[in-house]
């Protein structure tokens, strides 16, 4: 169930980890969103010199790369349109393509926890682990509804994701970092360099 006072306390955790946070009331909208911190950003393909596989992939291709895996036929259908209008591919599958880095990697979580502003994520497929870690910007949609005040509260469904021998699940709190090198903080040494969450209303 929604409760607003639940989604203001993820929002203000969230971001107090550096984390982006966007409010949005229906898909579309979070395309949109993804496409346009898509469209600011340079493109990996500009930054890191191609692997000797991503040398095969066609050079006429769009520049950007969004990985979007796990959605359904039709939500993934509908997001690659409108990327296609923005000239950016869209890909969901065989990410292992893509090591040099992905622009942004597109996930739904299955949680949030409002407590310490983290997301959880059912990570058993490579490629969900792979969109959430060799991109620059992880870009997560939770649904409102999906939001609870402490893990406490999604112990049950969190016993069920984790009960499979091979089960990967990830909670992921702001961007990636690290102060390992002399204590000095460094941000998207281990992943992506920024976290984008978009809230999705009603749902």
């Amino acid at each position: 169930m929604e409760n607003p006072k639940i989604k203001a306390t993820f929002i203000e955790k969230a971001e107090s980890v550096s984390a982006f946070v966007y409010q949005v009331n229906t898909m579309d909208e979070a395309y949109r969103q993804t496409l346009d911190l898509c469209r600011k950003k340079k493109s990996c393909r500009d930054l890191f010199q191609k692997t000797e596989t991503e040398k095969n992939i066609d050079s006429s291709s769009p520049k950007k790369t969004i990985a979007a895996p796990g959605l359904s036929n039709d939500l993934f259908n509908t997001f690659e349109l409108l990327c296609r209008q923005e000239k950016t591919d869209l890909v969901q599958s065989n990410l292992r393509r893509y090591t040099a880095g992905l622009d942004i990697g597109f996930t739904i979580a299955d949680f949030g926890i409002a407590e310490t502003g983290t997301l959880v994520i059912g990570s058993d497929s490579e490629d969900t682990r792979l969109a959430t870690m060799v991109c620059d910007f992880h870009v997560a949609l939770v649904p409102e509804s999906k939001i609870a005040a402490t893990a406490l509260d999604i112990a049950a469904p969190l016993k069920e994701m984790t009960a499979g021998p091979s089960s990967y699940t990830a909670f992921v709190t702001g961007a990636s970092r690290t102060a390992d090198i002399e204590r000095v903080l460094a941000i998207g040494v281990h992943g992506p360099m920024e976290l984008h969450i978009i809230i999705l209303a009603g749902e």
